[in-house]
């Protein structure tokens, strides 16, 4: 299902917004009666002014364990080490891409094999719970942020990274990611 349609059927007003840190966005954020920005994959970054505009501020939920692997492509990161460890993170919008203190976080153990975007896919499964937790709590006034130093950001893989995924024999996606892709309802 489509996000523009889950929110039409739970009477959630949605809006494709070009600038979120336009004042016209965040006086319409303001009166929206909203308690706080949940966020996947924000292709923004939210100034201060966005974010103190709800009451509750923002979350993200993030596809990786941090404080490591910041940025847009952590779980392809994460196949770049060694031996890949793979989690989500649910933390702080603060305007400095994935460095708010953490809210809540899980590891995940993935099969052998599991290419990246499968593990974005697994980890936003996981992130689920975790979110109704932290939404929770923030409503109830109990929860606890935990402070972390952000570590080095991790942007878009160069070629020599995605080489080295391949010298290691891991992927980015593979056909059977693409398939199930084309298989799940949007």
């Amino acid at each position: 299902m489509k996000l523009a349609a889950l929110c039409a059927g739970l009477g959630v007003p949605a809006e494709a917004v070009a600038d979120m840190n336009a004042p016209a966005f965040r006086a319409r954020l303001a009166e929206s009666g909203a308690q706080a920005i949940v966020s996947f994959h924000c292709d923004q970054i939210l100034a201060a002014e966005t974010i103190a505009a709800l009451p509750h501020g923002g979350i993200n939920v993030h596809a990786g364990l941090l404080p490591d692997h910041r940025g847009p492509v952590p779980t392809l990161h994460a196949l770049l080490g060694p031996a890949p460890r793979f989690g989500v993170t649910i933390h702080r919008l603060v305007p400095r891409i994935d460095a708010g203190a953490l809210l809540a976080q899980a590891a995940l153990d993935l099969p052998a094999g599991t290419s990246a975007l499968a593990a974005a896919r697994h980890l936003h499964a996981a992130a689920v719970p975790l979110l109704c937790d932290v939404l929770d709590r923030m409503e109830a006034g109990d929860l606890v942020e935990r402070p972390v130093e952000p570590r080095p950001y991790c942007g878009f893989p160069t070629r020599g990274q995605m080489r080295a995924l391949a010298r290691a024999g891991r992927r980015a996606a593979g056909w059977a990611d693409l398939l199930e892709a084309l298989r799940t309802p949007t």
